[in-house]
């Protein structure tokens, strides 16, 4: 529950966040440094309420007449979400605040649209009703109101889940065992773990259950050759390394300098030994020319819209249109094209995002299964079952927050035949 006393602090991060030029986590964290006298539970309660905020930020500003108040918009969020009374809140607000926040509570809010309800652009709201129907679509905007648990990925190559749970239970309470992958751990949000031993020496990860999942899908054997094609820091590349029991080679590419050392350091402490990451200029990168058809799996991680994480990112709502959508639909299938010709005869390709869009899912891979006659789509229900993870999702791996309680995600894979 918030400190009234960090409300301006609260309103003061908004307004430097709803400018949405850059990642609110980030804009968090600045405005910390900034604040040396806030200690570690005053940063909790003011990053639950700005993400909060930024979770029902349509509502929120509909409620307040789309006023540019920010702290108006924390005393909404507090009165009409989190069910503070008015009186509780009078020693913090002036007279024109207090008549204004007894005003809230008479708001008829049935009225509302549904996007409006649920705090969602309309474009995507009509994307959403257009694939899963409207019923379907409430519960999904719904989940994207739910902040999500922290999930960890054991590092199985340093200590095993098990033995894992009974250390960290000794500090943690709310822990427990992730439902489909067999290395993850679940535990609640808000737990700090940057300065934990078991993070510190590299037995633990922060990484999503429905990614974990994705290193399954991957498939990888000991000996394989395995190429991640958008690595960002490495944490899928880190989990498959894992998987392969630090056997093969894993070469791990991205764009980015920054996260390509991001994974140097978290590389360091893993134990592992079977990977490589290397930075390239772009997916058209000639280095990569020489390793054409030489990997047994080639795993395509795209940028795309990221509408399965707006649990953790809901600033992400409020960043994209469909326009640019479009444009990275075209960036999705451009990376296909490229990645595709890393994977040798008999090979797989596995294309992934966490979104729950079928314009940058099963239309891309309708599209490049049209363009590519000499790869086949396989199914990954068949790879699951074979890897002993108790999920059926049919011919792709689709992951929603209502019903798997993991990040939205999808995942193809593909089978080189020529």
């Amino acid at each position: 529950m918030l400190n009234l006393n960090l409300i301006q602090h609260c309103a003061n991060i908004l307004g430097e966040t709803l400018d949405f030029n850059g990642p609110a986590d980030m804009k968090l964290s600045n405005y910390f440094r900034q604040h040396g006298e806030l200690g570690q539970k005053d940063r909790g309660e003011i990053a639950e309420c700005i993400y909060g905020i930024l979770r029902r930020l349509r509502f929120l500003k509909k409620i307040n007449e789309d006023d540019e108040n920010y702290k108006k918009l924390v005393i909404s969020w507090l009165i009409k979400i989190e069910g503070r009374s008015v009186r509780d809140l009078e020693t913090s607000l002036n007279k024109e605040e207090i008549e204004w926040a007894k005003s809230l509570k008479s708001k008829d809010t049935d009225k509302y649209t549904w996007p409006e309800k649920l705090s969602l652009p309309d474009w995507l709201w009509d994307l959403l009703v257009e694939q899963y129907g409207i019923d379907e679509a409430i519960i999904l905007g719904r989940s994207f109101l739910e902040p999500a648990k922290l999930d960890i990925r054991v590092n199985t190559v340093k200590i095993g889940r098990d033995e894992l749970i009974k250390l960290l239970a000794k500090e943690v309470t709310d822990i427990e065992a992730t439902t489909y992958s067999p290395h993850g751990i679940r535990i609640s949000r808000g737990t700090s773990l940057s300065r934990n031993p078991l993070f510190v020496e590299g037995k633990i990860e922060v990484q999503d259950e429905s990614s974990q999942i994705l290193s399954f899908v991957v498939d990888a054997k000991r000996g394989m050759m395995v190429a991640d094609f958008c690595a960002g820091a490495g944490g899928k590349s880190l989990a498959i390394g894992a998987i392969m029991k630090n056997t093969g080679r894993i070469y791990a590419y991205d764009i980015s300098e920054k996260r390509i050392a991001n994974l140097g350091k978290r590389l360091k402490k893993s134990g592992l030994s079977n990977l490589f990451a290397q930075k390239i200029k772009n997916e058209k990168d000639t280095k990569l020319k020489k390793l054409h058809g030489k990997f047994d799996r080639v795993l395509a991680d795209v940028p795309c819209s990221g509408t399965g994480t707006f649990r953790r990112n809901p600033d992400l709502k409020w960043k994209n249109s469909i326009q640019d959508l479009d444009e990275l639909n075209v960036k999705q299938l451009a990376i296909l094209e490229e990645a595709k010709k890393l994977v040798k005869k008999e090979g797989r390709l596995i294309y992934s995002t966490c979104s729950l869009l079928k314009k940058e899912n099963e239309l891309i891979v309708e599209a490049f299964l049209k363009q590519n006659e000499n790869f086949k789509s396989i199914s990954v229900d068949d790879i699951l079952i074979k890897n002993q993870i108790p999920l059926s999702t049919g011919n792709f791996l689709k992951l929603t927050p209502n019903n798997q309680k993991t990040d939205g995600f999808f995942a193809a894979v593909f089978e080189r035949i020529e």
